[in-house]
């Protein structure tokens, strides 16, 4: 085992008869005790996001008495957050994510001091906001905000804890450049650059098993508390892997790279990530119709070949009437592009465009020069003329 890294936090001055009483399975730890309690006490955690990961890390840290959490949330709750991010319950629906956490967690334990951050996080006040805490944790879900966090966290000199999910399968580790004995490394180390726009679906269109959150979000939470109190090995330096099928949990190193560049300040993520490929950008930029554009094209009899990209189990759930499921995996493989018609112009969508974007591309380079695809995808054509299709 290698060795510990040094306490972030320096301990409080005492501990309550109520924090005594309220943490006392911590304090018979002999690792932990009342020194790594009061530096809990003394810490000041940031959490980015109160949704799938945020939600069992909010909890377990505060019931593990982190002094003050700071929460970076300005979504609402929705109905279908409530199958993973346990923080909120049915009656916060339509509420403000960050006052529903807030509530939970002063109802777990009212000696934490919850800091509201109700702002999107982004390149002009991320090392501000970070500057404030000692530590950072990042559960969201898009890798914009992922390639943010890690940028600003360099420059304000912080370590952070990192944990994405997909499906089945999980992942975590600590990334922090200043890091003592030369152990230093960030995120741009693991990732040097973001995948190709359009490869990797994120959690609301490939979905993801809700207690895999928990599963990850403690071990987040185990680093959390291991780096304030100088417990234990951190996974700082290695990447833990957990695929909740196999029930299988297993780590990789992770070594500076030492030819990526210096971060000296932030930049565009959303431009630097990309939201679909330069050449689904290309073939969307005069191919695309609104709902109502589609409609028209509908009802006034065009020979029109309605194709939905998405995959099987999103087509059970809703679909436009009159289309045909050919998905963007099988168009991708080849097979799907022999099942485009040709005698119709083919219009494409998906959930929310970007897919269909991306096809659009391959359908476009494959002779279809008329093709078009659905802006906004099913969830706009549902939004404007659709008020009552359901919707995941």
């Amino acid at each position: 085992m290698r060795a510990s890294l040094p306490p972030l936090v320096e301990p409080a001055a005492e501990l309550t008869r109520d924090e005594v009483s309220r943490y006392s399975r911590h304090l018979i730890i002999p690792d932990l005790g009342a020194d790594g309690q009061k530096r809990l006490k003394n810490a000041r955690v940031l959490v980015i996001g109160a949704g799938g990961l945020g939600s069992p890390t909010l909890l377990y840290l505060a019931a593990a008495g982190v002094g003050t959490i700071g929460i970076v949330e300005f979504d609402v709750v929705d109905a279908s957050n409530l199958q993973r991010q346990i923080i909120h319950g049915q009656s916060d629906v339509g509420r403000s994510k960050a006052l529903s956490a807030r509530d939970s967690i002063t109802e777990l334990n009212p000696l934490v001091n919850v800091v509201l951050h109700e702002v999107r996080l982004e390149p002009a006040n991320a090392v501000e906001l970070f500057g404030g805490y000692d530590l950072i944790l990042d559960g969201t879900d898009n890798f914009a905000t992922r390639y943010l966090v890690n940028d600003a966290a360099v420059l304000a000199g912080k370590p952070y804890v990192w944990g994405s999910i997909y499906r089945f399968a999980g992942q975590v580790s600590v990334f922090w450049e200043d890091a003592p004995d030369g152990r230093g490394l960030n995120y741009r180390d693991l990732y040097p650059e973001p995948p190709p726009p359009g490869t990797v679906p994120s959690c609301a269109e490939g979905g993801v098993l809700g207690i895999l959150c928990a599963s990850i979000a403690s071990v987040m939470g185990t680093e959390a508390i291991k780096l304030i109190t100088g417990i234990g090995d951190s996974l700082l330096g290695r990447l833990m892997i957990y695929d909740a099928l196999d029930m299988t949990y297993r780590t990789i190193a992770i070594r500076k790279d030492p030819a990526a560049p210096a971060i000296t300040g932030l930049v565009d993520y959303e431009a630097f990530c990309g939201v679909v490929s330069d050449a689904a950008a290309e073939a969307a930029a005069d191919s695309a119709v609104t709902p109502q554009e589609l409609r028209a094209m509908l009802d006034s009899g065009r020979r029109v070949a309605l194709i939905d990209v998405r995959e099987a189990v999103e087509w059970d759930i809703n679909h436009i009437e009159g289309a045909q499921l050919i998905p963007k995996s099988t168009i991708d493989a080849g097979d799907g592009l022999a099942r485009v018609p040709h005698d119709r112009t083919p219009v494409l969508y998906c959930k929310t465009g970007v897919r269909s974007a991306e096809v659009l591309a391959a359908v476009k380079n494959a002779g279809f020069a008329d093709a078009l695809h659905l802006q906004g995808g099913i969830v706009a054509w549902a939004r404007q003329l659709e008020p009552d299709m359901v919707m995941y």
